[in-house]
């Protein structure tokens, strides 16, 4: 029996490891952590994203899609905000770029790494990756609009100096953005649901999620067609979901001194920080959605992406800007030209990408090179 249908035991490595990661969060918040400790909560940490995508994917084979993937990507997004602003609020003027460079990352690692991945995977399975162009189009569209409202548009305002908004182009930006990402809910989860629901292969081993029997919630073929978890099971699955991404994003956090420092000494430049924070914290998106794409369930993998990236910026911007009433200091939204020009870049190959509805391992490894080349410049821009 799946670990999905039965009673979850509290010595389940599921439940334990979220509660450990949890107490290693408690125990390492606000203190100066020595070599060894860095390790274990390092460790806790990647147990705690292995445990999520577990628990997420019991959540997701109870409500079936889009509503699995949308769980997983909204509960990250709210913690990622909540880990954001608290940085702000404690970091002064060097944390004016944070909201920016996290946002960023989080757009180019799941519309180019997420992506990349799930495709290369699905087409490695089957030669060919199948999804369903409306909406994943529809998806991409909506990143694309917030990314060039809320990380384009700074640049080029001239209402303050710099690549910042003045309050009320903030105010609209951060209205815009709510509204885009309310539209897109309603649009994926009642108007237009069935077009985020995966489709058959071609090989014809695919249901859609919606379907009694669809979905897989524990290994890659054993809970292809099990029953979905009792009602208790995935209320319990989903408290454990949110305890362990609290985990992973607080664990981030109680590292992020070490890596600050490690960045320093290295001599690179400091959004470098944000880019390995961003990569941590988008880690069970990622395994979840690999995992989703070795079943060939390619269309819940960009659910996955292009969820998370709509709510990535869709909350945080509405967020940070609640925060500046509070918060002192700059706020730098405008992305410099190497990234307005690989934001570019990823939107026209996505769109290309997108298109047909099929993708090979050529698509997938065009998106992977454009994560490379970020990862590069962000290194040594």
């Amino acid at each position: 029996m799946s670990t999905a249908t039965r009673r979850l035991p509290l010595t389940d490595w599921t439940v334990v490891v979220p509660v450990v990661a949890l107490l290693a969060l408690v125990f390492s918040w606000g203190r100066d952590l020595p070599g060894f400790a860095v390790a274990l909560v390092a460790l806790c940490l990647g147990g705690a994203v292995l445990a999520a995508v577990h628990h997420a994917e019991v959540v997701a084979h109870r409500v079936g899609e889009p509503f699995g993937s949308l769980v997983l990507a909204v509960a990250v997004t709210v913690i990622e905000v909540a880990l954001i602003v608290t940085l702000m609020a404690d970091g002064g003027d060097k944390t004016a770029s944070l909201a920016r460079d996290t946002v960023f990352a989080a757009v180019m690692i799941t519309c180019n790494g997420i992506v990349g991945l799930s495709l290369l995977v699905g087409a490695l399975r089957n030669r060919v990756a199948v999804f369903n162009a409306e909406g994943s189009g529809a998806a991409l569209a909506t990143v694309a609009t917030l990314a060039t409202l809320s990380l384009v548009l700074p640049t080029f305002t001239t209402s303050k100096p710099g690549p910042e908004f003045s309050t009320a182009q903030l105010t609209f930006a951060a209205v815009a953005s709510l509204a885009l990402y309310g539209l897109f809910i309603a649009v994926q989860t009642v108007r237009h649901r069935d077009y985020f629901l995966p489709v058959a292969t071609e090989a014809g081993t695919e249901k859609a999620a919606g379907a009694p029997d669809g979905g897989a919630a524990d290994g890659d073929g054993d809970g292809e067609h099990a029953a979905p978890p009792t009602s208790r099971a995935a209320l319990v699955s989903l408290g454990l979901l949110l305890v362990a991404l609290i985990a992973v994003v607080g664990d981030a956090k109680a590292v992020s001194p070490t890596i600050e420092a490690g960045v320093a000494k290295a001599g690179l430049p400091n959004a470098v920080v944000g880019v390995i924070i961003a990569l941590l914290v988008l880690a069970p998106e990622t395994l979840a959605a690999v995992r989703a794409a070795r079943r060939d369930r390619v269309q819940t993998s960009l659910n996955l992406a292009y969820g998370s990236a709509i709510a990535s910026i869709g909350l945080t911007i509405p967020a940070i800007a609640l925060a500046t009433i509070w918060l002192s200091g700059p706020l730098l939204l405008g992305l410099g030209p190497i990234h307005m020009v690989l934001l570019a870049l990823t939107v026209v190959v996505s769109a290309l990408t997108i298109a047909p509805g099929r993708a090979t391992l050529l698509q997938g490894g065009v998106h992977l090179v454009l994560l490379a080349a970020y990862l590069f410049l962000a290194v040594s821009p």
